[in-house]
């Protein structure tokens, strides 16, 4: 049974950090596209980052860019968020996500994605 479990988010300050991680049970992060997404209140779903996804490896959307870097352990099959520079508009709950292959194109689409992490939130405020 393929399982993702994300936690470390938390409230923070404005200018502060986190790190997210997605601890994936059944399934190997090692080879697939795995996504880090966020959704908040009143909005669509809207993607972050990706990791083995082409034509980079690593694709970060525009709003983040500089400021979150995603990464992977092989041995703890578990895929990683660094936030930095935190912004209130980055308060969402935040989800990864398994495609069941390795994405040549469209990594932002959600539907690409066959499994999914229950979230986390993150909130950034005074």
């Amino acid at each position: 049974q393929v399982q993702l479990v994300e936690s470390g988010g938390g409230l923070v300050q404005p200018g502060g950090s986190l790190t997210l991680s997605c601890a994936a049970s059944g399934f190997t992060l090692n080879y697939d596209t795995v996504g880090w997404f966020r959704q908040a209140p009143g909005k669509e779903r809207e993607a972050v980052s990706c990791i083995s996804c082409s034509p980079s490896s690593i694709g970060v959307a525009d709003s983040v860019k500089g400021r979150f870097t995603m990464s992977r352990d092989s041995h703890k099959n578990t895929a990683y968020l660094q936030m930095n520079g935190l912004k209130p508009e980055d308060t969402a709950v935040y989800y990864c996500a398994v495609a069941t292959y390795k994405l040549e194109m469209d990594w932002e689409n959600p539907r690409n994605y066959a499994y999914w992490g229950q979230g986390t939130q993150v909130t950034v405020s005074s």
